[in-house]
């Protein structure tokens, strides 16, 4: 294990850091004895949850008043690392701020960035791992130059997994003056409403395509998903055609998934879906073209219409 440090840019949300962000900060202590995490916001409060997943400090950006985290979290790292405290590399989640984060450090520090990453490995130096082609092909990468490697990491790519240490060391890191670049505001903040889980965190996903026919027959998919204590996903072509939200989206340019049963209903398995969820442990297909490619990855597949199976399954689920 290397002993130069890696750091972790730790978002919060909803009184505590981000299930990706957990993912990093536990997967980066296999990397590093030496793990910091950099948050924002009341990040004091934070120290115990950092610890408990592997960080030895916290680095605290403070309140951020307001503005978007990009431009004060980015100059903040940047800082830290101009210091002296440069580390080997700095993880950043696949999120719209870590992304805006990514980019703006990337400027700051003139260092490239690595992005979609789902594997991190100590090879003679840190090597990162990129599905390309659809997750048909692995690619390995590493930085050639000193100074710190900007790593960009998709969610669900290591697990979050408590290591019982001690409270991290909270060391504050003001981002400085930063002018007209942080202009920008949230000037409101809206939270999509929602019954059961997060559609990331769910242990059953049951997810909608095309093959439904039209857009009413979601619903089967919103009832199914209920009676399973799970969420309802969806796939990109009715994404497209507005059907549902894009917070549901599952695929390569929506969310990652691994629960535990993931269903597929009228899929066809196009490789920008499956990227997003053939890490599930257990998946259904079901499609009335026996052809289709999801039966490929399918644990269980079945042949026929989503309009005849769904509703017999839903019966047979309320009568239980």
């Amino acid at each position: 294990m290397d002993s130069a440090p890696i750091w972790v840019l730790a978002e919060p949300a909803e009184g505590a850091f981000t299930t990706t962000s957990l993912e990093l900060v536990s997967h980066a202590r296999t990397l590093s004895s030496e793990v910091a995490a950099v948050t924002w916001g009341a990040g004091g409060q934070f120290a115990a949850l950092a610890g408990e997943y592997g960080a030895t400090t916290l680095y605290d950006v403070g309140d951020l008043g307001g503005a978007l985290p990009g431009v004060p979290v980015a100059a903040a790292i940047a800082g830290l690392v101009e210091r002296g405290g440069a580390p080997r590399a700095v993880l950043i989640p696949a999120s719209y701020d870590g992304r805006d984060v990514a980019g703006r450090l990337s400027a700051r520090l003139d260092r490239p960035v690595l992005t979609n990453a789902t594997g991190l490995v100590d090879d003679g130096g840190l090597v990162t791992e990129h599905p390309v082609f659809g997750g048909s092909l692995l690619v390995r990468a590493r930085f050639s130059a000193e100074g710190p490697g900007i790593v960009v990491v998709r969610a669900k790519s290591f697990a979050a997994e408590p290591s019982g240490g001690a409270p991290a060391t909270v060391v504050t890191a003001p981002p400085g003056e930063l002018g007209a670049t942080n202009a920008a505001t949230i000037a409101a903040h809206h939270v999509e409403g929602r019954t059961g889980p997060q559609l990331e965190e769910a242990a059953v996903v049951v997810s909608g395509g095309r093959g439904l026919g039209e857009v009413g027959a979601y619903a089967m998919i919103e009832e199914l998903a209920g009676l399973l204590h799970g969420a309802a996903g969806a796939s990109r072509a009715i994404v497209d055609a507005g059907w549902v939200p894009y917070s549901r989206q599952v695929g390569q340019t929506g969310k990652t998934v691994k629960p535990t049963v993931y269903l597929a209903c009228g899929i066809s398995g196009a490789t920008q879906h499956m990227v997003g969820m053939k890490g599930s442990k257990n998946i259904v297909a079901v499609n009335k073209d026996p052809d289709a490619p999801i039966f490929q990855i399918a644990d269980l597949g079945i042949v026929g219409d989503v309009h005849k199976v769904l509703p017999a399954l839903i019966e047979r689920l309320k009568a239980r």
